[in-house]
C-alpha cells in the first residue's frame, strides 16, 4: 500500500457513489482498514476499486499499472473499467453488451494453434506447493508458462485480446478480478473455477481459469491440472 493507492481511492470512491445514489464503495484500501467491508457483497449496487493495480510495479517505475473499477449488482458484475494511467488505455465491459479497448469491440477467437503453441500465465506466487510442483511438472505441453505481470489489469486484457490463451490465479480478491472476467467474459472467453464451477466474487474460494474459450479452457484444465 502506496500513498499514491491511499489517496486514488479518497478520490474516486466519493464520485461512484454520486453517480448511483443508493450504491457503496467496496475498496482495497479502504477494506484493509475495515475488513467487514467485505460483507454482503451479494447485496445492492455495489463498487469494486483496486485504485492502483500492481502497486509494485509502479514503485519499481514499471508502466505495467492499473487502474480497476467493477459494478455489483445483487452480486453479479454488470459494467467494468480497466484504466492504464500512462497510456490512457481504456478497457470497458458491460453485461450482455460486449467488451471494448480504446472504444473498440474485443472479441476472442477460436485457435488454430496446438497446446504446444499456447501462451499463458500463472501467477504461482500464492499456488499451494503440490500444485505449484504440478504446474511446474505439466508447463512443458505448452509453449510458454509466464510468471504474469503482477497486474490483473494486463493479464485480463491480455487474454481478451488474444495475445495470451489463458491465465490462472489462486488467490481470489474481489477487486483484483471482477473487471476483468468480465472483460474477457463479454469478449468471448471462458472464465470458471478450477473445479468448473461459476465465479463470484463474494466467494473468496481460492482458484480460478480464465481462457480464451471454453474449449482452450477445458484443454488447460486437462493438461496443466490433472495428473
Amino acid at each position: 500500500m502506496t500513498v499514491a493507492d491511499r489517496e486514488a481511492e479518497r478520490i474516486i470512491s466519493p464520485r461512484l457513489t454520486a453517480l448511483l445514489p443508493g450504491s457503496r464503495v467496496v475498496g482495497e484500501e479502504a477494506t484493509a482498514e475495515m475488513p467487514s467491508l467485505m460483507d454482503g457483497l451479494d447485496h445492492g449496487d455495489v463498487w469494486l476499486v483496486d485504485p492502483l493495480d500492481g502497486t509494485a510495479n509502479f514503485v519499481a517505475g514499471s508502466s505495467e499499472f492499473s487502474m480497476m473499477i467493477a459494478l455489483m449488482r445483487q452480486g453479479q458484475v454488470v459494467g467494468s473499467w480497466l484504466l492504464n494511467p500512462l497510456s490512457s488505455q481504456l478497457a470497458v465491459a458491460a453485461r450482455g453488451d460486449g467488451a471494448f479497448i480504446d472504444g473498440a469491440k474485443v472479441q476472442t477467437a477460436p485457435t488454430s494453434l496446438p497446446p504446444g503453441a499456447w501462451r499463458g500465465s500463472v501467477l504461482t506466487r500464492f499456488l499451494p506447493e503440490a500444485l505449484k510442483n504440478q504446474v511446474e511438472a505439466h508447463s512443458s505441453r505448452f509453449g510458454a508458462i509466464l510468471p504474469g505481470a503482477k497486474c490483473a489489469g494486463v493479464d485480463y486484457p491480455a487474454v481478451a485480446t488474444g495475445s495470451q490463451h489463458f491465465l490462472m490465479f489462486w488467490r481470489l480478491l474481489p477487486w483484483d478480478h471482477s473487471p476483468g472476467t468480465l472483460l474477457v467474459r463479454e469478449a468471448g472467453g471462458h472464465v470458471a473455477r478450477l473445479d468448473g464451477s461459476e465465479y463470484r466474487p463474494s466467494d473468496q474460494r481460492p482458484g480460478l481459469l480464465t481462457a480464451q474459450n471454453r474449449d482452450v479452457w477445458e484443454t488447460v484444465k486437462t493438461l496443466l491440472l490433472e495428473r
